[in-house]
């Protein structure tokens, strides 16, 4: 295992209170020492990259997104209309999804990710029609390729629009077929050891389309098999209308009623709650993914993070599916989620430092990942570099305020678990162009089925 020194660093962000001015030193996926400013390496170095130009990180973690929306952004039919309106106009549409389009667009949402800095991803895929039965082993295979991690969820919708749910029926599956290739995913793929490059966890879209048998079944699968469970929660007033009506029960009582309320749960937006449900949330050790530019795009609202975090819940932050964003860059939802939150508590209450802890940290959390999140001894080696040789950085001062202020969108280097996986802002053994094509195609595809 060559041993690789990252030296001297522009400036660096850890996520703990160690010196590592000196930079990074990595044997084979694993940090194995930090070095001060002005120290060398106690270990024989193999290879040293000159990170003098650089903005060192840790790998950017994406706590939820849905991968196959990469073929939907901005979408005529789907422009300009709030949350339940914009599922409305786009569930046909997406019932269209076939294997090719399924890839496709897990492979470009994972490049562009891959390119922003990210080196963990959550998605959280719920639609899948007949034909799409094998939709998560589809984003195994592509994520692998690509080298991203990835926490992928089996997602699932039970409850049909005649059932009082909003999903067209042609787009829901049956609760024993639902449970049944969890178990199976769960068995095939999911990698609970320390370095786990796939792990698998189950994910009901959300209270509006799933029954609450499933709901309830799916929380025991996942407590047998210790596999975290995720779900859409309080993104916007019309869902806790819909709760209410339905159930009887605001959202957070219904994720106790139906076995929801711990510490292996995480949830998307988390906008709408009040004081005594973010208590409750923090004292189960829930964890919430903030989903900025999804939530100002449909007016949803702004998630309470400082609340949430006193509390006791982890923060993680989301790109949210690219057809609410339109974008797949997670180093961009760190300016969007430092400005939405300071209009919400003010400039002098949230830091750029915030973001950085949001979408690592915060987001390790989330998913249920102890291995990844810092820049210290015996993590792994999931490491973003940012170069700040860009117009829009010329003037900066402060290299880390100027990552997030200035609007860093592209990383210069990314590496995963002790492999390189971006170089001079390059995706490595990827045709981007190619991809491009391939998926432009595959979106026009799609969008003609639709007008048929």
């Amino acid at each position: 295992m060559a041993t690789i020194w990252l030296k001297s660093p522009l400036a660096i962000w850890t996520g703990t209170n160690e010196d590592a001015s000196g930079g990074v030193v990595i044997e084979g996926n694993t940090i194995v020492e930090l070095v001060a400013k002005n120290a060398l390496p106690s270990v024989k170095v193999d290879q040293i990259v000159d990170a003098s130009e650089h903005v060192v990180l840790p790998g950017l973690i994406n706590a939820h997104h849905h991968f196959y929306q990469t073929l939907t952004r901005a979408y005529p039919d789907a422009l300009d209309k709030e949350l339940f309106h914009w599922l409305k106009a786009l569930y046909p549409v997406w019932a269209g999804l076939d294997e090719e389009m399924m890839r496709l667009g897990t492979q470009l949402a994972s490049a562009e990710l891959l390119l922003s800095g990210c080196t963990t991803a959550s998605d959280h895929h719920y639609l899948i029609p007949v034909g799409l039965e094998h939709a998560i082993d589809i984003q195994v295979e592509a994520t692998r390729a690509l080298g991203l991690r990835t926490v992928l969820t089996r997602g699932s919708m039970s409850l049909g629009e005649d059932q009082g749910g909003l999903p067209p029926r042609h787009t829901i599956q049956t609760e024993q077929t639902i449970i049944d290739d969890s178990l199976r995913l769960i068995r095939e793929y999911h990698q609970p050891e320390f370095g786990g490059m796939t792990q698998i966890a189950l994910a009901p879209c959300s209270p509006f389309s799933v029954t609450t048998d499933l709901m309830k079944e799916t929380a025991r699968v996942a407590k047998q098999h210790d596999v975290m469970l995720h779900t859409h929660l309080c993104e916007t007033i019309d869902e806790e209308d819909f709760c209410l009506e339905k159930f009887g029960l605001r959202p957070v009582d219904y994720l106790e009623d139906v076995g929801w309320l711990h510490n292996r749960t995480w949830l998307a937006h988390g906008i709408h709650f009040n004081d005594e449900e973010i208590e409750r949330l923090g004292k189960a050790g829930i964890g919430i993914c903030h989903c900025p530019s999804s939530n100002m795009m449909l007016a949803s609202g702004i998630c309470r993070n400082l609340e949430l975090e006193a509390a006791g819940s982890s923060v993680g932050l989301g790109v949210d599916g690219s057809a609410s964003n339109d974008g797949s860059n997670l180093v961009n939802e760190l300016r969007m989620a430092t400005y939405i939150q300071r209009l919400r508590y003010g400039s002098s209450s949230v830091s750029h430092l915030d973001a950085f802890r949001w979408a690592t940290q915060g987001s390790a959390k989330n998913i249920g990942r102890s291995d990844i999140g810092t820049l210290s001894k015996g993590m792994l080696a999931d490491i973003a570099m940012f170069k700040l040789d860009e117009i829009q950085f010329s003037g900066s001062h402060d290299p880390l305020a100027a990552l997030v202020l200035c609007g860093a969108n592209r990383a210069d280097r990314v590496m995963v678990n002790g492999e390189w996986r971006v170089k001079d802002g390059e995706l490595i053994g990827v045709d981007t162009q190619e991809l491009m094509v391939k998926h432009r195609a595959a979106a026009r595809r799609l969008a003609n089925k639709a007008e048929l």
